[in-house]
């Protein structure tokens, strides 16, 4: 179960206002974090809790320039999920293999404002808006993808399942 405080976005957040192009330098996560969402939102790292904050957003979230440094970002700063109405495709696939957990929910994104305290079962797809008291349906992932999600990413996974391997 995730549980945190939401911060709200708009539409059409890309990944250049997620992490601007000149800190791609760096694929250090937790340095990436430090300018996350500062395009749109200066203070941002400054004012969330790491490890108790949701990311809500609408259509087309993560859209623009293929890169994983932006669901890095995201996660370095200690976001437990991003709920959007829409993801961009290559955000989507991005967010999945860095171990991000992402749903989408036009209903959900309607439902949640700012500093509402949300939890998230991944496993039912279900998304709670703990100050209203309303509930949401996602699409639950599989679970292979919920798998990669619960081991931090692809790459931990894959590295799991050869040491595992190797170890028989």
């Amino acid at each position: 179960m995730i549980r945190g405080r939401a911060v709200v976005f708009g539409d059409n957040i890309d990944t250049d206002v997620i992490i601007p192009a000149r800190y791609l330098t760096s694929t250090d996560p937790k340095e990436l974090a430090k300018h996350c969402m500062e395009g749109v939102d200066p203070g941002f790292f400054g004012r969330i809790v790491p490890g108790a904050t949701v990311m809500v957003a609408g259509k087309n979230f993560g859209c623009g320039s293929s890169r994983e440094h932006a669901p890095w970002a995201i996660k370095g700063c200690g976001i437990l999920a991003v709920i959007a109405s829409s993801f961009a495709r290559i955000f989507f696939r991005n967010a999945i293999n860095v171990g991000l957990p992402i749903l989408e929910s036009p209903e959900a994104v309607e439902g949640i404002r700012e500093g509402d305290e949300v939890s998230i079962d991944l496993e039912r797809g279900e998304i709670r808006n703990e100050t209203t008291g309303q509930t949401f349906r996602a699409q639950a992932f599989p679970p292979f993808l919920q798998e990669i999600i619960a081991s931090g990413g692809l790459m931990n996974l894959v590295k799991k399942r050869v040491k595992g391997t190797s170890n028989s």
